[in-house]
């Protein structure tokens, strides 16, 4: 199940701490619709250290934003999430309001796909990176527009593109915009859901450069959610992949992209071709089939009518993720379980 092509060595791991910066535990999630209960995010556990970076990788489906938007009670009213999230140790479904204000922006923020949509269109650029400052920090109006124009540079902006309104902008100005305001109140922890998908390649490689500098330098916690293997095995330490909305391998990114356990990971891995290969242009791979209805799950394990190498035990058993070497788990019947891991977070 190797991949047609190598990544680039993953990011080094960050010193140890006592505590994660985020700790997920058992997290599931449910919406509520016209056709019954649709559980679209199944005991997923994560952690996560400041300075580290987590890759969560999968199709379209498969939890990965559900995720994203529960870490700070985004989603929508209505929608019933369980289990625990813990950010800095408080647990974040049972912050107050005001709790829960306080620490978006300053304590984690998010980055969202599409900064066009995401942007006020009827606002200069200025005004809406100053927002946050100046609702979480007590500064002047002249502190605030000083501090847009350090995360302009930083972001690699001229300063005078504070007078500009968001369709003045590239679509890469307009992202390395949303990141400023994702910076803006200097959070330990930043979450990119789909950041660069939208880009060309040197503006995602300009990017993805900015935000692996910004975890060396300031110490921050990544998240980072893609659609895209390489990007997430080149720029995170480790990743995580999810399918119908649990977490079906999680390792060091390297290790799950270039050797997969899981087929499914195997599948996403091998979607990638090999420069200058004729063969991997002549013959692309993939993965048949659609991702499974989350109201109609099969029984078993979920992968188990797409998955290439499925034995008859797989339509009735259910894998847990069960430990399978060093910092690595992995949900398949074909993986040598070392230990059981049901609840393993390397």
């Amino acid at each position: 199940m190797s991949p047609t092509s190598p990544s680039p060595a993953s990011p080094a791991a960050p010193s140890p701490t006592s505590a994660p910066l985020l700790d997920v535990r058992d997290l599931a999630i449910t919406y509520h619709g016209a056709r019954g209960d649709i559980p679209a995010v199944r005991g997923v556990n994560l952690t996560l250290q400041p300075g580290d970076t987590l890759g969560i990788a999968g199709e379209s489906g498969c939890g990965k934003s559900s995720l994203a938007l529960a870490l700070l009670r985004l989603l929508p009213a209505g929608t019933t999430v369980e289990g625990q999230i813990r950010i800095d140790d408080e647990d974040v479904l049972d912050m107050s309001w005001g709790r829960l204000r306080a620490l978006r922006w300053a304590g984690a923020s998010i980055v969202f796909q599409g900064a066009m949509h995401a942007l006020n269109p009827v606002h200069r650029i200025g005004r809406q990176i100053a927002e946050p400052i100046l609702l979480h920090e007590k500064v002047s109006e002249a502190e605030a527009n000083q501090r847009v124009d350090e995360l302009l540079t930083q972001v690699g902006l001229p300063t005078w593109r504070a007078r500009s309104y968001p369709h003045e902008l590239s679509g890469g100005q307009r992202q390395r915009i949303m990141i400023a305001m994702a910076l803006a109140c200097s959070p330990r922890l930043i979450i990119a859901d789909e950041a660069t998908t939208a880009l060309d390649v040197m503006i995602q490689a300009q990017v993805l450069e900015l935000l692996g500098t910004l975890v060396a330098e300031r110490g921050i916690a990544l998240l980072m959610i893609s659609h895209d293997l390489s990007v997430l095995s080149a720029n995170c330490r480790r990743l995580a992949v999810m399918y119908a909305g649990q977490v079906v391998e999680l390792g060091p990114a390297g290790k799950v992209f270039t050797d997969p356990l899981h087929p499914y990971s195997g599948a996403l891995a091998s979607a990638f071709p090999s420069v200058g290969d004729p063969a991997a242009r002549g013959r692309p791979r993939g993965l048949g089939g659609d991702p499974p209805d989350p109201a109609a799950l099969p029984s078993g394990c979920p992968f188990h009518p797409r998955c290439p190498v499925v034995l008859p035990e797989c339509a009735s058993t259910p894998v847990p993720l069960r430990a399978a070497g060093p910092d690595r788990v992995a949900a398949c019947l074909r993986v040598e379980s070392t230990a059981d891991a049901t609840r393993s977070t390397p």
